[in-house]
Formats: structure tokens, sequence, C-alpha cells
């Protein structure tokens, strides 16, 4: 589909013109696509605030990018632990008071594969509390302000979302009975997705102006399992790595850059690689299953979210 849609090649950078007076958010920007994503906006002389939990990582992402594009580059970071609310809370207060307008919101923070079951400190389960309820509560929070610049928010999902259940499991979303790493991973990532489709009907209804989308790296050679999966999985993946079955982080990047600034778009959509198994390959719009969309189940997810999190949505 990419190749009717971007060429041959897909959508690249190439197609960017100058960002400036633009300014992008961005979850989990100090290593892998994030810091790619970072990169690519700052070249095109957007403004860049990364939202990551390491305050020392950042630093030196801050001044790794800062030498690339020179002292005057606007790029910072605010400390934020998606897996903690009240972090995240704090966070959106920080980013309201210090930043006057967002472009978009790029949702791409991510915990994977944990081995073995781990609660946040709020009593979620890892994965579903880090990446599904701290951007759940991160965009309401700044929803308000996303909506001034007519912006967007990019929620960066997987093709894991496929793996699992292929539902939410309501009577026990923090897999307290059957815990594996790879079901709880999948149901965090259609979770994401299922948010982002209910928030496209939810906009639509209140007539707002705001443009969500949800894209996915592909297969990329980012430090994603490296820093949260099990032995097994790491070695797995680190001989996948060697492969053509894999990726730069820099091309991981490209669906959450077009996503974020490509005019034109469909919203009820998943976008990435369109080459082989979706994994790598040309950027542009995949394929999308109907049970990411199944209006009864992203209806109930939303009112869990807000159950669970204590934040409802003002829209």
């Amino acid at each position: 589909m990419a190749d009717l849609q971007f060429g041959p090649k897909g959508w690249t950078p190439e197609r960017l013109g100058s960002l400036k007076g633009k300014t992008y958010l961005i979850t989990g920007a100090n290593a892998g696509t994030g810091f790619q994503a970072s990169r690519i906006l700052l070249s095109k002389g957007a403004k860049v605030v990364m939202l990551n939990r390491s305050a020392e990582k950042s630093r030196a992402a801050v001044a790794e990018l800062k030498q690339e594009f020179g002292a005057e580059a606007e790029v910072s970071f605010v400390q934020m632990d998606l897996s903690v609310l009240d972090s995240v809370r704090n966070a959106a207060a920080e980013v309201l008071k210090t930043v006057s307008h967002i472009d978009a919101l790029i949702c791409n923070a991510a915990i994977a594969q944990v081995p073995t079951q781990q609660r946040t400190v709020d009593g979620f389960e890892s994965q579903l509390g880090t990446n599904h309820y701290g951007h759940f509560v991160l965009c309401g929070m700044l929803f308000d302000r996303i909506e001034d610049a007519n912006g967007r928010i990019v929620v960066v999902a997987s093709l894991g979302y496929k793996l699992g259940l292929r539902t939410i499991q309501f009577d026990d979303m923090n897999w307290d009975n059957n815990y594996s790493a790879n079901p709880a991973y999948s149901q965090s990532k259609l979770a994401q997705m299922m948010f982002a489709y209910e928030l496209q009907d939810k906009i639509k209804a209140a007539g707002k102006n705001v443009q969500v989308y949800v894209c996915h790296p592909g297969s990329s050679a980012t430090s994603l399992i490296s820093t949260s999966g099990g032995l097994l999985t790491r070695a797995v993946w680190w001989l996948m790595s060697k492969s053509p079955m894999v990726q730069t982080a820099e091309q991981g990047a490209f669906p959450e850059i077009m996503c974020a600034t490509q005019e034109g778009l469909e919203q009820l959509a998943f976008y990435g690689p369109t080459g082989r198994m979706e994994m790598v390959g040309p950027v542009g719009q995949g394929t999308l299953e109907p049970y990411a969309y199944d209006k009864i189940t992203i209806e109930k997810l939303w009112v869990r979210s807000e159950q669970e999190t204590g934040f409802t949505w003002q829209i």
C-alpha cells in the first residue's frame, strides 16, 4: 500500500519541509526510536521536549543533540516516570507551565516482555500501567493544549497487539491468574490502540480539533527488549537484530514522525513498515485488525481506564 501512497520507497523524512515554530513532545526520547525521532525533528528546525524517566540519560541525550545540531537547538526534557501516575501528573503540570504550544504529543515510550509479573506503585501490571495508563493520563491532561494548536496525538503501538488474546481480559487486567510476558505486553499495546480509536470517536462527537494516529516501528534495533525482556527473549532478539528482518532505530522512527507531520492520513488506520510481514520496508498504511477498534470493547476499556487511574477526561 505504501507504494501507492508515497511511492516505492514509502514515507521518508525527505518529505519534510521546515518545522520551525513547531513543538513536539516525545515520551521515552533519550534512546531508540524516540531519540531518532528527536534527531529528525530537530534537523528540520522543530522544538523538541522529551519526557523521560532518567534525568541522567536525558541530560546526556540533550548534550549529544546540541553537539550535533548546535547549542541553539531547542531541545529540553521534563522528568517523568510513566509507570507512576503522580509522576505523570507532575510532568504534565510542568509542561502546561513551560510549553505554550504542542503540535504533537508522540506516545513513544514503552516497556516490553517483562519476564515475571511486576506491579507499578499504583498497583497495575507493569506493562499495562506504563504503556497504557500512564499515556492515558498524560494525553488527557495535555489535550486542551494540543487542541489549542489543532495538534495531534500519535500512539506508538506494536505488531505485538496481534499476539495475545485479541481483546482485553477485563476480569483480570493485572494477570494475577495467568501471567505470561508476551500476552500481557500484547494486551498493553492493544489497550493503547483501543484508547486511540475511542479517542478519535470522542473527538469527532465533541467537534474538537485534534487528530489521533496509531503507528508502530516494525522490527527495529532499539534497546526495548534488552532493557526489560528476559534472558531468552534478549538472546533471540540479539540474533534477530543481526538479520535482514530488523531495521535501524532511525527507520523505526519514520512512522511516528510521519504521523506527527504528514497531511492527508486516515485516522482509523495503522501505519508502519509495509514490507515483509509488515516488520520492515517502506513506511505507509498497514493492516489493521477490526478487533482493535471493536466499539463495545473500546468503550468499556475507556470507562475502566478512567476508574483505574482516577482521571476523568473532559471531552
